[in-house]
C-alpha cells in the first residue's frame, strides 16, 4: 500500500496540470474514494490504508482535509511507487475528474459503504463513522459485475437480436 498523502498529492498535482486549476477539496476527497474503489477493482487490494469518514456530502479523509487546508501536499511524488497504479489513476481521471464536485458527491451517496457507515445517522446530520474497507470491497464487486454485464453480456445479447 501507498501512503495516502502520496496518492492525494498525485491527484492534486495531476489535476492542476490536466485542468490548469487547483482541485477543490470536495472533489479531491471523492476522487480519492473512487481511486480506492478502482484499486480494489483493478488489483484486488486497496491502494492506501487510511479510512474514510462518512460525512454528510460523502467520503472524507480527515488527514487529507488538514493537508488541503494547509496546502502541504508533496511536490515530490514517488512516481516509481505509483506506477503500478497508473491504470487506476487513468481510469479515475477519465471517468470522474471532469465531473462536478456535487455530482461526485451524489455518486458517492449511492455507494453501499457510505450508506452503511451512516445507517444510524439522520439525513443531513454530521457523522464521523468510518467507512469499512469490506464495504468498499462490496461496492467494488458490484461495479465490477455491472461493468462485466455492460461490456460483455449486453453486447452479446444485442448482437443476437
Amino acid at each position: 500500500m501507498i501512503d495516502v498523502i502520496q496518492v492525494a498529492s498525485y491527484i492534486y498535482h495531476r489535476y492542476k496540470v490536466q485542468y490548469n486549476r487547483i482541485i477543490d477539496e470536495m472533489k479531491l476527497h471523492k476522487l480519492l474514494y473512487f481511486t480506492q474503489r478502482e484499486s480494489i477493482i483493478h488489483t484486488g487490494e486497496p491502494i492506501f490504508a487510511a479510512q474514510f469518514a462518512a460525512w454528510k456530502y460523502g467520503p472524507v479523509l480527515v488527514q487529507i482535509r488538514d493537508c488541503y487546508r494547509n496546502k502541504t501536499f508533496n511536490s515530490r511524488i514517488d512516481c516509481a511507487t505509483l506506477q503500478q497504479y497508473q491504470p487506476v489513476f487513468d481510469y479515475v481521471f477519465e471517468n470522474y475528474a471532469n465531473k462536478t464536485s456535487w455530482s461526485l458527491s451524489i455518486l458517492s451517496h449511492g455507494e453501499i459503504s457510505w450508506q452503511r457507515a451512516r445507517a444510524n445517522t439522520p439525513e443531513g446530520e454530521m457523522c464521523t463513522s468510518l467507512i469499512k474497507i469490506e464495504d468498499i470491497r462490496e461496492d467494488a464487486e458490484r461495479i465490477k459485475t455491472r461493468r462485466f454485464y455492460f461490456n460483455q453480456i449486453l453486447p452479446q445479447i444485442n448482437a443476437n437480436q
